[in-house]
């Protein structure tokens, strides 16, 4: 591929990324890329597009013979940091950023295991002294305690295969043959470091898609949660909630559906008007309604923003009412969630940003605002603030069941489910210091 058109530009440490791309189409300079990214709505959206330019990251990445998996880790966690610190509300960012690390560790360590099995093969099938077989044992008990542990902690499972004596992993040779297997060896090398990168771009690849295909693959599960005649509440709009809801009565299930506005952006106004235009019996109410409504629900089914790792859930302001009044009234409270929106931190973890404050405009326009301001006194100083939370955390106490694209889970299952998702050294994205720093 030619590196040297003007459409490529430099992310550093030595990353070129396509600016004709689909993700970055306008974009000349990284600095743009993240104004742009910054601009994205939606969790699902900002999951695949980090997934994409992360793709793009490893791709033309140039990884060297020796730890190829911390090269593409370096590269990662460079644009991972400034990605999650231009966008830090959306969580989805930074569960990418990590689930494609885990993805380059797990790859490596397949890989590394491979070796390990082609070394015990070839020293099982060539015919060697009691020495040498001693040896080779000595080396496969070394080389599999290595593997139990943590790939990529130093030192790695690379580089204790490739900081092995030639003398003890194989037979000695002539000298004779000594520049040939030299070339041998750097050919494999370089074959496993292309093997690496092949292998984890297309793991990514089938995370794209699983991103992409979130939403039915949680409204295949519809039909065993809701039945004939029930009465359903939501908030506000998620895509998610729709599919799931409409899924449903695909199945010729016949419901109605509650759907509290979810103000101050009033977004339930939209879930509504698609679920009529699908066809479903739906009602609208006012946020302050949901207590008055509840004892007439039978399930509340929601959206969220992110899942933590405890079970609790960040969800657009007003859903904590909605899970106390589900709770008061023994409502079972289920919330739809992709696996991206599985993060792996705790809600007190310093690197969470549990909410963010909206624009006062959205409950009062500039007269009302400014009719307020004390004038008189000289200094301009309001008499009147406005908060506007745009997210709730709800506990883990309060959700009876969570619904992922891996199906059905309580919340006492959540953090066994994000284990499998993620790697321990990656709960923090930051690159390892350099002797310089």
């Amino acid at each position: 591929m030619n590196t040297d058109d003007s459409s490529w530009w430099p992310m550093g440490d030595g990353v070129l990324c396509n600016a004709a791309s689909q993700t970055y189409p306008s974009c000349n300079t990284f600095t743009h890329a993240l104004s742009f990214f910054n601009k994205i709505e939606g969790s699902q959206a900002t999951a695949r597009q980090t997934a994409e330019l992360l793709r793009s990251v490893i791709s033309q990445q140039r990884v060297p013979y020796t730890n190829q998996a911390g090269a593409l880790i370096d590269a990662v966690k460079a644009i991972g940091e400034q990605l999650i610190a231009a966008n830090p509300v959306e969580l989805a960012v930074g569960n990418i950023v990590r689930r494609v690390l885990h993805i380059i560790r797990e790859e490596d360590l397949s890989l590394t295991t491979a070796a390990i099995g082609g070394l015990n093969l070839s020293a099982v099938s060539d015919d060697e002294n009691d020495d040498d077989r001693d040896g080779d044992s000595t080396l496969s008990a070394a080389a599999v305690a290595a593997a139990a542990r943590s790939t990529l902690r130093p030192p790695s499972l690379q580089t204790l295969l490739e900081d092995t004596p030639v003398s003890a992993a194989v037979p000695q040779t002539s000298s004779s043959g000594g520049d040939s297997e030299g070339k041998s060896k750097s050919a494999d090398k370089s074959s496993r470091s292309r093997k690496l990168k092949h292998d984890v771009i297309e793991a990514v690849n089938e995370l794209i898609q699983d991103i992409v295909t979130c939403h039915e693959q949680i409204a295949e599960q519809a039909v065993e949660h809701i039945h004939q005649n029930e009465v359903i509440l939501t908030l506000g709009s998620s895509r998610t909630v729709l599919e799931f809801l409409f899924a449903a009565k695909e199945k010729k299930r016949s419901f109605r559906v509650f759907v509290a506005e979810g103000a101050p952006r009033y977004q339930g106004h939209l879930l509504a008007k698609e679920l009529v235009a699908r066809g479903l019996q739906t009602t609208l109410i006012t946020d302050s309604a949901v207590f008055a409504m509840i004892s007439r629900v039978n399930m509340v089914i929601v959206g969220a923003h992110a899942v933590m790792a405890n079970g609790g859930v960040i969800a657009p302001v007003g859903m904590n009412l909605v899970a106390l009044a589900a709770q008061k009234h023994a409502v079972p409270f289920v919330v739809l969630a992709g696996s991206h929106k599985l993060c792996p931190l705790y809600p007190h973890n310093p690197e969470v940003l549990l909410n963010e404050l909206r624009s006062p405009s959205e409950l009062l326009d500039f007269g009302e605002f400014s009719d307020c301001m004390d004038f008189g006194s000289g200094s301009g100083s309001p008499l009147l603030h406005v908060v506007n939370p745009a997210f709730d955390y709800v506990p883990p106490k309060l959700v009876s069941l969570f619904i992922t694209d891996a199906g059905g889970h309580n919340p006492s299952y959540m953090y066994r489910l994000i284990a499998d998702y993620y790697s321990a050294d990656d709960l923090v994205v930051q690159r390892r210091a350099t002797a310089g720093n």
